[in-house]
């Protein structure tokens, strides 16, 4: 009997004659003949067989000249069987086997068939190509995936085989290399698995090998080192997709706000305080075998708005102090004492008369007065400006100050300057001038 063997990617069962069906779907190649096979003689042989024989002039070994051993290479199933059929074709159909229109026959199915041939029969398969990373579907008639990117590599292109996908399944119609092991290469680590004469899925299972529907997986063909070594080897790429979450913070801005109610004099202040804002990005970040490969923006958004500082100023503008009134001129002091005797005597001497006249005079400082007053009114600095229209040593007001004679400021005045002028006011009006700090020195 010539059985095929069971396979995933052998043919199928039923004899058909040649003409009887196009060519199997990808991963599917017609069976040759069933247990029993039948012998069937093209009928001209049987007839010119029987006419001779009857004629009784030719003996039976010219019967056998038209007998042929032949071999039957099926998607590398072999099979040996004995025909009298004239064509590849007839004995095609005499064993059952299919073809079509993107199946190849060696030789040609019209050829004639000659004793000790090898008919090989290769189906063609659809297959996902990707070249120079183009992808494009293909019809090949190979053996293997190793006999079919030899093909392909004529092209002149970086060519790979994909498998088709379904989610944690990946499948190829065709076996890897029916003759070599294959080369296995899982997330950069490569393994050497002697059996190459399976599917994509067999390989998988019986390496334990894993993968998700984010993984890509390639078939492609590399140059051996040396005879023995693979040629189709097996990519795996663990992809791990993640996203990835970094938040940023924002600065706050400082907004003056103007008060008119307010004395520009009287400085600014913080009527509200800043606090920064945050933005967060979130990015799709993909790793190949652990080493990234991008990263993709999924989104930047202000996930908390920044408070603005707000600073108040015056605007208002402090009006001049009134002008201190002149002082009254204090009059003039006089003392004097008159002292008057007058004797008289009963004898009639002369009296005479004295008289004493008095003096005044200005009030005087005493000494280191001016230092212990300027100590009162500014601590001693004589560049003290309070903001609040009174200025140095002395606290003079501005006109106050020009009327003694002073220019500019007071407070950008020398203290021997400022000292001098506030001479000039306590003469012109006395202590008053100062009257908290006099009356504390006892001045007043």
């Amino acid at each position: 009997m010539n059985d095929w063997p069971d396979d995933s990617v052998t043919p199928p069962t039923a004899p058909v004659p040649v003409s009887a069906e196009p060519t199997a779907a990808a991963g599917e190649a017609p069976a040759a003949a069933t247990a029993r096979r039948r012998r069937r003689w093209p009928l001209v042989a049987m007839v010119v067989a029987l006419s001779l024989v009857v004629a009784g002039g030719v003996s039976f070994a010219v019967v056998e000249q038209l007998r042929k051993d032949v071999t039957l290479d099926v998607d590398g199933n072999l099979v040996t069987v004995t025909t009298y059929a004239d064509t590849v074709d007839d004995v095609l159909a005499e064993e059952g086997v299919r073809v079509g229109d993107n199946d190849e026959v060696t030789p040609a199915a019209g050829d004639a068939l000659r004793d000790g041939a090898v008919v090989e029969v290769r189906y063609g398969r659809e297959l996902t190509v990707e070249a120079d990373g183009e992808q494009e579907e293909v019809w090949v008639a190979a053996l293997d995936a190793d006999d079919a990117l030899e093909q392909l590599a004529t092209r002149d292109e970086q060519v790979r085989l994909l498998p088709s996908r379904s989610a944690d399944r990946a499948s190829l119609p065709i076996r890897l290399d029916a003759d070599q092991p294959v080369a296995l290469v899982v997330g950069g680590e490569e393994t050497v698995v002697d059996d190459g004469a399976r599917t994509l899925t067999d390989l998988f299972e019986a390496e334990s090998v894993e993968i998700d529907d984010d993984d890509r997986v390639h078939v492609d063909r590399v140059e051996p080192g040396a005879a023995g070594e693979p040629t189709v080897r097996v990519v795996v790429q663990v992809v791990d997709v993640k996203k990835v979450t970094k938040t940023k913070k924002i600065d706050f801005d400082t907004v003056t706000e103007k008060d008119p109610d307010r004395y520009s004099d009287e400085g600014s202040f913080v009527s509200q305080e800043g606090s920064k804002g945050e933005r967060t990005i979130v990015k799709r970040v993909t790793r190949v075998d652990g080493e990234v490969e991008s990263r993709e923006r999924v989104s930047n958004e202000v996930t908390k708005k920044p408070v603005d500082e707000i600073v108040v100023v015056g605007t208002k503008e402090r009006p001049e102090p009134e002008p201190e009134p002149e002082p009254e001129p204090e009059p003039a002091t006089s003392s004097g004492s008159s002292s008057g005797s007058s004797s008289s005597s009963s004898s009639g001497d002369s009296g005479s008369t004295s008289s004493s006249g008095g003096s005044s005079s200005g009030d005087s400082a005493p000494a280191g007065v001016w230092s212990q007053l300027a100590q009162c009114e500014s601590g001693g600095n004589p560049s003290t400006n309070t903001g609040n229209g009174y200025y140095g040593l002395y606290q003079f007001s501005l006109p106050t100050w020009q009327a003694v004679g002073g220019s500019g400021l007071p407070s950008d005045a020398s203290a021997a300057e400022q000292t001098k002028r506030a001479q000039i006011l306590q003469e012109r009006s006395g202590w008053g001038q100062w009257p908290h700090c006099a009356s504390k020195l006892g001045l007043l």
